[in-house]
């Protein structure tokens, strides 16, 4: 997908015609080279003729949890899947800037899309584990990858499970079927089989709202303890959620980043009337 950059003043405005007062790139450099896992740089999207993401400017720390929140449509999904390129599925969607990752351009055309997805994982919002064994999910993902020895695949799965305290509830049953699993032991899997190739980042879009209370519970969790191992960006509707598991959080709205920061100043003192008017429920 070729990318070229426009000048700001190119751009569309609003539908309403005002100008809006979008987060500069200076806003988007909260940390240092070595403290950033992703850099994404004047980035804009579009699915055909339809502008999804305008002007994107943000960085994203190693090893936190970062939240893009806002009402739906705004843009969250897209910008969370440019992170591995999935939006190159998608049929005459095309993106301008550029999106880095441990300092290399994603969308350059020598990068590997493979690779980049091996170090760029997913969890989606609706559970999906493969109609296999519990096993085989896990052991997928590293046996495409080139390892085929067996107690290499054992010791991987192990290790995997128990990253998500899911090893305790099904070590006797690793060859069961992973569709009689309950519905938040399947997200739990899915998270498993996700890490068990190692990527340095984990993208995870709405996990928790196909859940009970309990089971959410559990997920957010388990984000909490996993961000020492991965760097962790979430999509959610759920403000709450955000606020209680979120170290850095962005509010998009209309496909723009309008504030972006550490959460608890996101929520207690924003600086934007729109996200104050979003987190207080005035709209969305």
């Amino acid at each position: 997908m070729p990318l070229s950059k426009r000048n700001q003043t190119d751009l569309p405005l609003e539908s309403t015609g005002e100008t809006l007062d979008r987060p500069s790139k200076d806003d988007a450099a909260v940390f240092t080279d070595e403290q950033t896992a992703v850099e994404i740089d004047n980035v804009s999207f579009y699915y055909g003729e339809k502008q999804a993401l305008s002007r994107i400017y943000m960085k994203i720390a190693k090893h936190r949890v970062t939240a893009f929140i806002g009402p739906s449509g705004c843009g969250k999904s897209t910008l969370l899947r440019c992170l591995n390129r999935l939006n190159d599925l998608v049929d005459a969607a095309r993106m301008e800037g550029s999106i880095r990752v441990a300092g290399l351009d994603t969308y350059d055309p020598s990068v590997d899309v493979s690779e980049l997805r091996k170090k760029v994982g997913m969890v989606f919002q609706k559970f999906n584990p493969f109609p296999k064994t519990i096993f085989e999910n896990v052991a997928y993902g590293p046996r495409i990858h080139g390892i085929k020895k067996k107690g290499e695949l054992e010791e991987i799965v192990e290790r995997s499970l128990k990253s998500v305290a899911l090893w305790d509830e099904v070590s006797d049953r690793l060859h069961d079927s992973a569709l009689a699993l309950s519905g938040g032991q399947q997200q739990r899997l899915c998270i498993a089989r996700a890490i068990a190739i190692e990527p340095e980042i984990l993208l995870m879009d709405e996990p928790c709202s196909a859940l009970d209370p309990i089971a959410t519970a559990r997920i957010e969790e388990l984000m909490v303890g996993l961000k020492s191992q991965y760097t962790i960006v979430i999509v959610t509707h759920n403000m709450q959620q955000a606020a209680r598991i979120a170290d850095y959080t962005g509010f998009l709205y209309m496909g723009e980043l309008i504030e972006f920061g550490p959460t608890e100043r996101i929520f207690t003192r924003p600086k934007e009337n729109r996200t104050e008017d979003y987190i207080t429920g005035r709209f969305g």
